[in-house]
């Protein structure tokens, strides 16, 4: 049995739900915001939260251990250009996607309410916070490419 590979497989995974679920959740996020039903907002911000939960959260923590675990049993010094611009980018989206995480939380609290108390639109409170979610997640989207990238690649970057 061989123990790197394993650690990758799970890295590869975890990286593909990290990246898949903040997509797919931001996707529908996104378009239900668009909807006009302030029930379907309320249901979907409530599955966001959710999958983040289960999903995302659980890969932010293996992606790093499991990482920096195989740099160190490949040999890769975290000062080699393309992984120190890895991590960092990933710090990058990190930064980004912790506000996400609260601001999602607010979303659908609002979101719920307003469906319970059957109102039909939403306050104002609730589209700035869209605005920023929306604001964070394109850089931590863009951050996380690069960061596929430099994985794939492993380009000399400077020397």
């Amino acid at each position: 049995m061989n123990t790197y590979l394993w650690v990758k497989t799970l890295h590869i995974v975890s990286s593909v739900l990290l990246v898949g679920t903040g997509f797919g959740t931001a996707f529908y996020l996104f378009f239900v915001n668009r909807s006009g039903s302030v029930e379907t907002q309320a249901v979907v911000s409530r599955l966001v939260v959710r999958a983040d939960w289960w999903f995302t959260t659980p890969a932010v923590v293996i992606q790093p251990l499991s990482g920096l675990w195989m740099a160190q049993q490949a040999g890769w010094p975290l000062s080699t250009p393309w992984l120190a611009t890895a991590i960092a980018l990933y710090l990058l989206a990190g930064i980004c996607w912790l506000p996400v995480v609260a601001l999602q939380i607010r979303m659908a609290k609002t979101a719920d309410l307003c469906w319970q108390q059957g109102r039909t639109t939403l306050p104002a409170s609730y589209w700035r916070e869209a605005r920023w979610w929306e604001r964070l997640g394109y850089p931590a989207f863009a951050a996380m490419s690069v960061v596929y990238y430099l994985m794939v690649f492993k380009p000399p970057l400077w020397a």
